[in-house]
């Protein structure tokens, strides 16, 4: 399969905010914003256990909520700040449609949605 042919994607995240990049034609074109996602953060919550299960609950759900813009992804690069890269390549790993993606990971601050589409294609070219 060339290059030009794979469905190729890039995700900037955090634990409450992603931002996904594609391609415009799923499989050619330049790179443009696919969609932004957020969850909000979880209120004060009585005992340590229930706060730690309220955050993974919300990071799984923007996780499929990431997941929805990439449809039959071959290749990923995922980036971000923290940890949130790792255990969403863990997630898509552990996900049978997601378990044959090749992906990368990086580490990089916040970027504007311009800056993230050249980031992204540099990692692809």
């Amino acid at each position: 399969m060339s290059e030009k042919n794979k469905k190729q994607f890039g995700v900037w995240m955090d634990l409450h905010h992603a931002t996904i990049v594609g391609r415009e034609n799923v499989d050619s074109g330049e790179f443009v914003i696919l969609g932004h996602e957020k969850v909000d953060g979880q209120g004060r919550n009585s005992s340590e256990n229930v706060a730690n299960n309220a955050e993974r609950d919300l990071l799984h759900k923007l996780f499929k909520n990431i997941t929805a813009h990439m449809q039959n992804v071959d290749e990923l690069h995922v980036t971000g700040t923290g940890t949130a890269q790792e255990q969403f390549i863990k997630y898509l790993n552990e996900t049978p449609q997601y378990k044959n993606v090749a992906t990368k990971e990086s580490t990089s601050n916040k970027m504007d949605d311009e800056s993230l589409i050249e980031y992204v294609a540099a990692q692809f070219n």
